[in-house]
This record gives C-alpha cells, sequence and structure tokens, in this order.
C-alpha cells in the first residue's frame, strides 16, 4: 500500500537521522527519556510488568527484576499489551510451520516463532506499526546504498514472516527463500533473480559459495550480509573469497533487532532503538551477556530480557565514528560455555566457544568445516569436512593435529582434556541453526569454575 511505503521511507529517514547522532554523550540525552516514556506505557498496559514492577521508580528502571525466555514464554498472556493468548499464537504459528503461509494474523499482529538456538521455542508478536518501524530501520543499515538507488534483495530464513514481506516495494525488489528447498532449487531462483543483496546464514552462504565457484551460480551481488547463525572465521574467510566481497553482518532475534554493520564492517549495536546493559563475564576481554531493553517495541515488551549470546567489544573505536557500541565478534551462546574438569581433580574450568573454534582452525589447513559438540564434561565429539583430495591418511593426521591442539588449549587453562571421538562433517542448513561449538549438557551447582 502506499500509506506503508510512505511510512517505510519516513522510517528510514528517522534511522539515517538517529545514525548521524554524534557521540555517547549526546545519544544518552536523546535515548533516556525516550525510555522513560516507554516504560509508563508498557507499565500501563502490561499486566505482567505492572505486578513486577509494582513499587518501584520508573526512573530507577535499570533496577527493575531481569527477565528471559522462560519467563517470557510462562507470562506471554499477560505480558503481552494486545491479550494476544499463547495457546491462540502458538497454534497458528505451528499451522504456519507446516503449511509455509506465514500470512494470517492475529488482530492485525505478525505472529512469529523462534527457532530454539536454547533449546526452547519462543513467540513474537509484531503489530504493523512495529513492522513498518523494523522496516525502515533495516533497510537504512543494511543497504550498500541510498533506498530509492532500487535494490534486488535474496533473503534466506527458516520462515517467512510479515516482518519480512514489509519490505517488498516498487524500489525494493525483495524475494524470501525457504531454508527447507533444496540448494538446486536456490541455485536456479539466485540466476533468474541475479540479486543486488545476498542475504542468509553462513551456513547457507558457504553451500552458495561452493555453487560460485563450481560455476553452477552465476550471480555477482554488491552487498553480502551474514545472519542468524554466528559467523565462524573459517565461513568468512571461504565466503569473501568465493564472491570477492566483504562480509557484513545483521544481529537480528526473538528479541529484537540488535546490530548491524557500518560501512566499514565493523557490527554495531543498534542503541537507537534498544538499551543494552552489560553483564560481563570476562572483564578483561570485555565479553558479556546483554540485557536488552527495546524502547520500540510496544506489542510485546522487552524489557531488561537476559539473551544467552556472548559478545565482545572492540577494543578500538570504529572509523566510521558511530556512537554506538562496537563489537569485535559475537561468541556464541553462554549455554555453550565448554565446561571441563580441572587437571589437577578440584572443580571445573571454563572454555569460551571462541577458543575452541580458533584451536581446531589453527590445527590445519585441511580443515574446511566442523562443529565442536561437547555431550559431557569427559566427552567431546568433533565433526570434521576435510578436503576432499587430502584421502584417509591425510584425515587421520587432521584429526590428530586438531586433538593435539585442543590438548594444548586445555592445558594451557589447566583443564583436563576430554574423550575425543570424530565423525564426518554432517549438517545441513535448514530448519536448525548452525552452531559450530555446542554444549549439550546443564551445568549445575558443583560446575563452579574454580
Amino acid at each position: 500500500m502506499k500509506t506503508d511505503s510512505l511510512h517505510i521511507l519516513m522510517q528510514y529517514a528517522a534511522a539515517r537521522r538517529r545514525a548521524a547522532i554524534p557521540d555517547r554523550d549526546a545519544l544518552e540525552r536523546w535515548r533516556e527519556p525516550r525510555i522513560l516514556r516507554h516504560l509508563d506505557r508498557v507499565r500501563a498496559a502490561s499486566p505482567f510488568y505492572r505486578e513486577l514492577w509494582q513499587g518501584l521508580d520508573t526512573r530507577d528502571w535499570r533496577r527493575f527484576p531481569e527477565i528471559d525466555k522462560k519467563a517470557m514464554m510462562e507470562h506471554f498472556d499477560t505480558l503481552n499489551t494486545a491479550g494476544v493468548r499463547r495457546e491462540e499464537a502458538m497454534e497458528l504459528a505451528l499451522e504456519g510451520e507446516r503449511t509455509r503461509d506465514f500470512t494470517p494474523e492475529i488482530g492485525g499482529l505478525t505472529i512469529g516463532l523462534s527457532s530454539g538456538t536454547s533449546g526452547s521455542r519462543g513467540l513474537f508478536l509484531v503489530s504493523r506499526r512495529e513492522r513498518l518501524a523494523w522496516t525502515g530501520t533495516i533497510l537504512q543499515r543494511v543497504l550498500p546504498g541510498p533506498l530509492l538507488q532500487g535494490h534486488r534483495i535474496a533473503f534466506f530464513l527458516r520462515a517467512d514472516s510479515n516482518l519480512y514481506g514489509s519490505v517488498r516495494s516498487r524500489r525494493v525488489a525483495f524475494e524470501f527463500y525457504d531454508l527447507l528447498h533444496p540448494l538446486e532449487r536456490h541455485v536456479e531462483r539466485l540466476n533468474a533473480q541475479r540479486p543486488s543483496v545476498l542475504a542468509a546464514p553462513p551456513s547457507m552462504l558457504r553451500l552458495l559459495a561452493g555453487e560460485v565457484r563450481s560455476g553452477r551460480l552465476r550471480i555477482a551481488p554488491g552487498h553480502l550480509v551474514s545472519m542468524a547463525e554466528v559467523l565462524d572465521p573459517l565461513d568468512r574467510r571461504m565466503i569473501e573469497e568465493s564472491f570477492g566481497l566483504r562480509i557484513h553482518q545483521v544481529y537480528q532475534c526473538t528479541e529484537g533487532f540488535l546490530g548491524a554493520s557500518c560501512s566499514h564492517g565493523t557490527l554495531h549495536l543498534n542503541e537507537d532503538v534498544v538499551h543494552i546493559e552489560k553483564e560481563y563475564v570476562d572483564a578483561e576481554r570485555k565479553t558479556f551477556v546483554p540485557i536488552v531493553t527495546d524502547f520500540v517495541r510496544f506489542s510485546q515488551p522487552i524489557v531488561r530480557y537476559r539473551l544467552g549470546d556472548l559478545l565482545t567489544e572492540s577494543p578500538v573505536s570504529c572509523a566510521c565514528g558511530s556512537p554506538f557500541t562496537a563489537i569485535e565478534r559475537i561468541e556464541g551462546r553462554s549455554d555453550d560455555l565448554f565446561v571441563l574438569p580441572a587437571a589437577n581433580g578440584t572443580g571445573f574450568v571454563t572454555l569460551f566457544p571462541d577458543y575452541v573454534s580458533r584451536a581446531i582452525i589453527g590445527a590445519s589447513e585441511r580443515v574446511e568445516a566442523y562443529r565442536a559438540v561437547l555431550h559431557a564434561p569427559d566427552r567431546l565429539e568433533i565433526e570434521l569436512d576435510t578436503a576432499a583430495a587430502a584421502g584417509t591418511e591425510a584425515r587421520a593426521q587432521t584429526e590428530s593435529d586438531v586433538e593435539n591442539a585442543l590438548a594444548a588449549l586445555c592445558a594451557r587453562i589447566g583443564a583436563a582434556m576430554p574423550e575425543t571421538a570424530f565423525a564426518p562433517y554432517a549438517f545441513v542448513p535448514g530448519a536448525v541453526k548452525l552452531r559450530r561449538v555446542q554444549r549439550r549438557f546443564a551445568v549445575n551447582d558443583r560446575m563452579e569454575p574454580v
């Protein structure tokens, strides 16, 4: 509709103005009153938050209790401000998953279902107004040139949504690609569309990079965007070499549009739409768990919401000059911190996913893809994809190199090396997100790090 297009254009212009905020002090002066007004509205409209914040002054909102996905789903009916029942929303979302028709709404609200990376699937609600605001903001942050220049976008996701469908306009030819469809179908459509912007999870970009190298995929996008999964250094290198482009990132999840790369390729938090507190798990490395307050989203308010992600701040300011926090890397999920027995037999030691990744990648140039899954503190499984021409003997040597690299890493941090088994690499992009490093057991009190 023309009114939608006009609203998106206005939101795009507003996002450009916000991106021009000159420094942190100006950002805080602009942001704080907007957060306070938003929280007053949420308190009035959400029974859950009204009870949770009873007796607390909005001006002290940083002291409000935190929530997480479990609390959000348990109190879904009273947390959202539209009176939508969890049972009804879940039924509609699951029907969309079955039929692959994601257009139905409840009372004008788009209903979505997260992929469940954390182990439990989450519902999200987005109003038409929020959908159009999101569209304007993401276009401003992601497109490589002015909106009116014209763009052909290929967008790969597990599920389509009215949220993403809002992007379609005369100037933006947007095509959704379902990750559940076969690769051959994607290649055929991409060759016909010839997108100027290619946006997909890194696992899919890897497959498409292979198709480019084979000559079957004949496209030359001007902009590459990684999204929905952690961008591993090994994937980044292969994808960028295949397409001859630098990868930009979008940090988007059920809880909101949290970050995007600038023109210099640095990932910045979108601190003009979300406030992010930093719960440091390693102050020296500046690695933190984000506590998110979205001061734009109202239908399903996100206030002091503890994410399970691990982010590491950049040690230097970005040359683009943005006052928004620069992120060096998304490490993965805090749930995927390896917890290993201490080598001296007393207690446990934690190991960041990034260290595991770099040890495996650095062990051998034959490693083309991998997954490291810690099933128990003393049991590790590693899936490896090695160079096809390497042969059986070379693969055995690669496995030995990887195991030795991980053993050296464990020795360096004082951890006992878990028993390690190797297997062929088996991940296929689709319904489940790729987690290169994963822990598959819960941590209990006795596993506190020494």
